[in-house]
């Protein structure tokens, strides 16, 4: 059995993973949650005895599960038996596929569209609509085992579902389905056909689930089902944290300990982890007071007695927030020592970043920036062209063999799927041919179609003949060119050079700018947050007062040492005579908290100070 070094584990996360039961663990901002999950697969997998049996993990993100796997590969223990990936992943992989043929929209085949083609969908299809201000930006839904539910405001839910109905319509003639449908899909066969369940449950010794509290009722629904099949022959390891539950205008929710026993039918043991070994204690003070969920958060790491900075700035100016801005990262940079890796800006919507990030770049050219909207291909990380892109455009070495060895293996098993498969192909072979090609061609998107040419040629396949091939082709590309269109309206300098590409996989270097829910996971040394500001944060359609503080409890956690919060002056709202300034979020506003002022007015430039409340 996978044995640890007991210093790596403290006694709560110890508790947790030695459980015999099922288990719900709410984790606290900076407790080891990931280790804690990494820790519980890896004995998992080095006690599961029969060849058949898998332990399956669902995560929020591709990222996340590439970095779990591959810690479990660092410690040594096998991840051949392990299935880890998104519920639509899974859904794709272990319902839709082999089953989707019992259901009537799928049974003559499937293709998964990215989100640039539904939006080439419902562009046309809102346009008569204009005058109702209906745009595809109104167009959000998600599922519920109920149904459908619309994200737009009440006033527009009539059109929309009528667009909606007409879109759907469309994809069921071109066999195509959406992200959504993955999940709905999948749940109309899992109901309706109860030996689905059955035989899953038979397959699966444990599924854990990451990040609970943003995954939706369908989601629920659907592991719930497998669980309540297995005769508690199958156990659950679910983890996340209540008060981050910030995907609810997207359907997730925090289910409670107590729902979960219902529909599981499982003896689920609820569990914590309270010691956060990120942030100072200054730091968790100020978040903890945005908690909705009553959890213990107690510093335990380095940082825990560090004199933290927290700032709130009411007074900066829309049109001098760059300039503040500016000011505050040469503080930490110059003054603080910070690395600029290890500074973060964060706003509620991509469209501020994008605009504030080219304000920063002409500010500070000696600092680098990973900013929004710069990607200069389409990232569907379920396209099959995708997939072979980050093995072509990730350097090889050493240190990413096995990354690039398992992306191989994905090839190969999609060649396989699409009826495709070359018998004498192995992972080793395909990278072999991929390292040895060498195109002498500068635009990305030229190189990568001549690229593919010459693998595919090389490896004796010919993708036009394949339908499924071709149609994931042609999407590959059709999309990229409307976004590198779309990032070339917004950002003049952009170039499409091959190096541009290379750069969208190597690891990111210099200052994050992301949104709130972009950051969710990640941390900094300093955080420096702005568009604090009722309407943003919490968004006009979801205005509720503990969907804000959830919002300002993300952003506070993310911090190691510093936060400085911008509720900046002179964004406008509303028309003509209702037309006024936007104010402060409430619940930040309110908070009486003992911020940094006067003492610290060395962070600004003597021009600039900010009179910051205290």
């Amino acid at each position: 059995m996978f044995v640890w070094d007991e210093n790596l584990l403290n006694d709560e996360q110890v508790k947790a993973i030695n459980e015999p039961d099922s288990v719900f663990l709410i984790a606290c901002p900076g407790s080891g949650k990931t280790r804690t999950l990494t820790y519980k697969i890896a004995k998992e997998l080095s006690v599961l005895e029969h060849k058949n049996k898998w332990i399956v993990a669902i995560t929020y993100t591709h990222r996340a599960a590439d970095e779990i796997k591959e810690r479990i590969e660092s410690l040594g223990v096998d991840t051949s038996k392990l299935w880890i990936g998104t519920i639509h992943s899974f859904c794709l992989e272990w319902i839709l596929k082999p089953y989707g043929c019992y259901h009537s929209a799928l049974k003559y085949g499937f293709r998964v569209i990215n989100s640039h083609e539904t939006e080439e969908l419902l562009t046309p299809l809102c346009a008569p609509f204009s005058n109702e201000k209906v745009s595809y930006y109104d167009c959000g839904y998600y599922y519920t085992s109920q149904g459908m539910s619309l994200s737009c405001q009440v006033a527009k839910k009539g059109i929309v579902g009528g667009i909606l109905s007409q879109y759907h319509s469309i994809l069921l003639k071109n066999n195509q389905i959406d992200f959504e449908q993955i999940l709905f899909f999948s749940y109309q066969l899992i109901m309706q056909y109860s030996s689905i369940s059955k035989i899953l449950s038979g397959l699966f010794t444990y599924i854990l689930v990451d990040e609970y509290q943003d995954t939706k009722e369908i989601q629920y629904a659907i592991f719930a089902s497998i669980l309540r099949s297995g005769n508690n022959n199958v156990k659950a390891f679910i983890v996340g944290d209540p008060n981050q539950a910030i995907y609810t205008s997207l359907g997730g929710y925090a289910i409670s300990v107590d729902e979960l026993r219902v529909i599981t039918n499982l003896n689920i043991v609820e569990k914590e982890l309270s010691k956060n070994y990120r942030s100072s204690k200054r730091i968790i003070k100020h978040f903890s007071h945005y908690k909705v969920f009553n959890s213990t958060i107690v510093s335990e790491g380095e940082n825990k007695d560090f004199p933290s900075i927290v700032i709130y700035d009411k007074t900066t100016d829309r049109q001098n927030l760059s300039i503040t801005i500016t000011d505050v990262i040469k503080y930490y940079v110059e003054e603080c020592g910070l690395s600029e890796n290890e500074v973060c800006i964060v706003a509620p919507w991509w469209v501020h970043l994008a605009t504030l990030t080219r304000g920063l770049s002409s500010l500070l050219p000696e600092y680098s920036f990973n900013g929004p909207g710069m990607t200069p291909f389409a990232r569907d990380v379920d396209n099959f062209w995708y997939k072979l892109t980050k093995i072509i455009l990730t350097e090889p070495s050493p240190t990413l063999f096995v990354r690039r060895i398992r992306w191989a293996k994905d090839i190969i098993n999609d060649l396989h799927s699409a009826n495709v498969g070359h018998q004498n192909l192995t992972n080793r072979s395909l990278l072999r041919e991929i390292n040895s090609i060498k195109i002498d061609e500068q635009d990305g998107l030229t190189y990568l179609r001549l690229f593919f040419e010459e693998l595919f040629k090389r490896i004796g396949i010919d993708f036009n003949l394949n339908l499924s091939l071709l149609e994931h082709h042609t999407a590959f590309f059709e999309s990229s060119y409307k976004l590198i269109d779309k990032i070339k309206k917004e950002h003049a300098t952009y170039a499409g050079d091959i190096d541009t590409f290379r750069n969208v996989f190597k690891p990111r270097k210099g200052i994050t700018v992301s949104t709130i829910h972009g950051v969710k996971g990640a941390e900094f040394d300093a955080v420096i947050a702005y568009g604090l500001l009722d309407g943003f944060v919490p968004h006009f359609s979801d205005s509720s007062e503990e969907n804000a503080k959830k919002l300002i409890y993300v952003i506070g956690s993310r911090a190691r040492k510093h936060l400085y919060l911008i509720s900046e002056k002179g964004r406008m709202t509303g028309f003509g005579y209702y037309r006024h300034e936007r104010i402060p979020t409430r619940v930040l506003e309110q908070h009486v908290f003992n911020y940094n002022s006067a003492h610290y007015e060395n962070v600004l430039s003597e021009e600039r100070v900010v009179d910051v409340v205290s």
